[in-house]
């Protein structure tokens, strides 16, 4: 049997490890962290705009599990909010248990608190990884989905220093970057100035700290709406934003909250003596990162050069999903990259050719886009989203955006792609 490794336990990771193994690999997980899905434990946000088509679609490729587990865990269902419609917003609290027990389920071996820390390597060929402990493991191909924030260096440098994220670098280590140890130049994501990096764009705080009135409204409604002062508000701050789908005057006007378990702030980070001074606020107390009041995780400062189907560019045997494969936003982002690299895992193993989505499905343009932009100047400085920003504009322009099931189950049958992530080709 054929075995994958997948470093990284996030969404991607998570993603891929299913379809690697609905394919018939033996599959390992190795996630740094006691816990899986990385920043999905403070994400939630799910169908949103065209995240809505990408997640249909992406059922009907035949990589339904995650989907179904956030639709289940989803706390409100079809909300609106600016700039966004038929949102839903998923309980962090209870997603990553259900995932877990879920990849389980399937025969999916979790190596959780192992830190990958180097590549054995062979001409263009990854051997195996070393891990923290000095131990070796060998595979026959390997599924990097590591993410692009971290180290704490990389936060000190390019932010305001560790924010005490769900990351928990300082805790279990930093992130390494797989395709930089197996002698791939990454490449690292600008903001509109120029510099690296980009915030996180959200934080969480504790839902008790607010007052009863926002309390229940978010329990009702899922969205609470309350305008900033107009001293305080501050439109320079969007540009530094990763999720710039959210890069609009009104989160720059208004603190957004949105119900996801906590109570998730539409902001990067926020002053909490300004953040007091708003009515219901006047306690309110950071859940992630802890230093929510001066900084947040840097992201995409490590993006593997790639080839549309996932393949790592230059490695015979290393394929890559998530932030670690582009500048993408969002868990259904992460899911979709994943479970094509998942896939392609096995093909790879069996000399078969790779699957490469077509750009007239929207993850299959979004991956060949976003290949097509990152080498430009410019495009360095954009993130690519299903859900908003340019990227969301570019959809609807092409027809990639519907609501409609049956239309995409059309178009997915036309292409001679329904379930092709359920076959098992070995």
């Amino acid at each position: 049997m054929a075995k994958i490794v997948v470093i990284g336990g996030g969404w991607a990771g998570c993603a891929a490890a299913i379809t690697a193994r609905k394919a018939g690999a033996e599959v390992e997980i190795y996630e740094r962290t006691d816990m899986l899905l990385g920043l999905g434990n403070v994400g939630g946000i799910m169908r949103n705009n065209g995240r809505f088509t990408a997640t249909e679609e992406s059922i009907l490729l035949g990589a339904k599990e995650l989907f179904e587990i956030t639709d289940k865990c989803s706390r409100h269902k079809s909300i609106e909010f600016p700039g966004h419609k038929h949102a839903s917003l998923y309980d962090v609290t209870l997603v990553e248990s259900k995932v877990r027990n879920l990849l389980i389920s399937l025969g999916i071996k979790l190596n959780l608190e192992n830190r990958v820390v180097d590549v054995v390597k062979k001409n263009k060929k990854i051997t195996a990884i070393e891990l923290f402990n000095n131990n070796i493991v060998e595979a026959d191909v390997f599924i990097e989905a590591t993410g692009s924030t971290g180290s704490m260096g990389n936060c000190l440098k390019y932010g305001n220093g560790c924010a005490m994220c769900i990351l928990r670098c300082p805790s279990f280590g930093p992130r390494v970057s797989i395709s930089q140890k197996a002698g791939v130049d990454d490449t690292l994501g600008q903001r509109s100035d120029g510099s690296y990096g980009a915030f996180s764009g959200s934080c969480k705080l504790n839902k008790d700290s607010l007052s009863k009135e926002i309390r229940d409204k978010l329990n009702k409604n899922g969205v609470v709406i309350l305008p900033v002062p107009n001293e305080d508000i501050n439109h320079d701050k969007l540009n530094i934003k990763v999720c710039q789908q959210y890069a609009l005057k009104e989160y720059a006007e208004n603190i957004i909250l949105l119900d996801t378990g906590h109570a998730k702030l539409m902001s990067s980070f926020y002053p909490l003596n300004k953040l007091r001074k708003i009515p219901g606020l006047e306690n309110a107390k950071f859940e992630d990162p802890y230093a929510g009041g001066v900084g947040n995780s840097v992201r995409y400062l490590s993006i593997a050069p790639r080839h549309n189907n996932m393949k790592v560019k230059n490695i015979d045997n290393l394929l890559c999903a998530g932030e670690k494969a582009g500048l993408f936003v969002g868990h259904t982002e992460a899911i979709a990259t994943g479970s094509l690299a998942g896939h392609n895992s096995v093909r790879l193993v069996l000399g078969m050719p790779l699957l490469e989505l077509p750009r007239n499905t929207a993850s299959g343009h979004l991956i060949a886009y976003q290949n097509d932009q990152i080498k430009l100047a410019e495009g360095l400085k954009r993130r690519y989203t299903f859900a908003g920003s340019d990227y969301f504009a570019i959809m609807k322009k092409l027809g990639l955006y519907t609501t409609d099931k049956k239309e995409l189950e059309s178009k997915i049958k036309r292409l001679d792609l329904l379930d092709i992530y359920n076959e098992k080709l070995i």
